[in-house]
């Protein structure tokens, strides 16, 4: 008996989870159905109980709002104060997030970056942004200045991260004299109507890497500043996509897949397709 699984946030209907899970259920032969629900904050936990669910990813605006319902959250979760993965335990949620994971593994395993006392911008304070902190500075890191135009949440998020010599928060006026990074993130969801607040070209180095954390058209501004700005990579969110997603189809079931094929097919890399069965 297939059990029920969904994401949801607003907007949804762009989301490829759907179809990276039914990949990911068809390469591990594991019968369950994975839906995209579209909830904002006014009926997020009515739609979330309502659906009889045995697992949930949560997208933007959400991240937060899950966190705060779960019952027991993971480390990952409670570091980063944002849940993007749910796991039911009987009438209750448990908490985790793996966008931390998927991105680092993207980063390193499927671009070649190296982490490692790197100077990284974070733009956004939010969900996505909790979400990945984190497993940045895990991932060796040498500083991270977090930017947000909301300065309390920016502050909010540094004191979280509990390394004040280490995390630095600042405000958006401040982004010309803050130098050059190795790498920077966009982590908000300004570029989501197609426009992107002006940016410092003098943020970026000659071998710097650019990361939208959204895929598609919303990353599309962002990315097109990286390469203008000269930035070595411009890396769009799909590849921490596949990659969060395996870590909760983990979760969920007991068994990672393997990731390459889907996300040469949602890349439209057909040349790098390999047989996943």
């Amino acid at each position: 008996m297939s059990k029920h699984y969904a994401v949801l946030g607003s907007p949804i209907t762009h989301s490829q989870s759907p179809r990276i899970h039914a990949a990911f259920a068809k390469q591990t032969g594991i019968a369950m159905d994975y839906l995209a629900i579209e909830a904002n904050h006014d009926d997020f936990r009515a739609k979330l109980d309502a659906s009889n669910l045995a697992g949930a990813n949560i997208t933007l605006p959400l991240k937060e709002a899950a966190f705060a319902l779960c019952r027991t959250s993971s480390t990952r979760a409670l570091r980063a104060g944002a849940a993007n993965t749910l796991v039911r335990e009987g009438e209750h949620w448990h908490g985790d997030n793996t966008d931390g994971v998927g991105l680092v593994r993207d980063l390193t395993e499927r671009h070649g970056l190296d982490l490692r006392q790197r100077r990284v911008l974070l733009l956004g304070a939010g969900g996505a942004a909790r979400g990945v902190a984190p497993a940045l500075l895990d991932a060796g890191i040498g500083a991270l200045f977090v930017v947000n135009r909301n300065p309390d949440r920016a502050d909010a998020l540094a004191d979280a991260m509990g390394e004040p010599g280490r995390v630095h928060a600042r405000t958006w006026e401040t982004l010309p004299k803050l130098g050059e990074f190795d790498l920077l993130l966009n982590a908000t969801s300004a570029s989501r109507g197609g426009s992107l607040p002006s940016l410092p070209m003098a943020l970026a180095a000659p071998r710097s890497a650019a990361v939208d954390l959204s895929y598609g058209e919303a990353a599309i501004p962002f990315l097109a500043w990286a390469r203008a700005a000269g930035c070595t990579h411009a890396i769009d969110g799909l590849g921490m996509l596949v990659e969060q997603a395996a870590e909760s189809f983990l979760l969920w079931h007991g068994v990672r897949p393997s990731t390459d094929s889907i996300f040469a097919q949602l890349s439209g890399r057909a040349d790098a397709l390999v047989t996943a069965d």
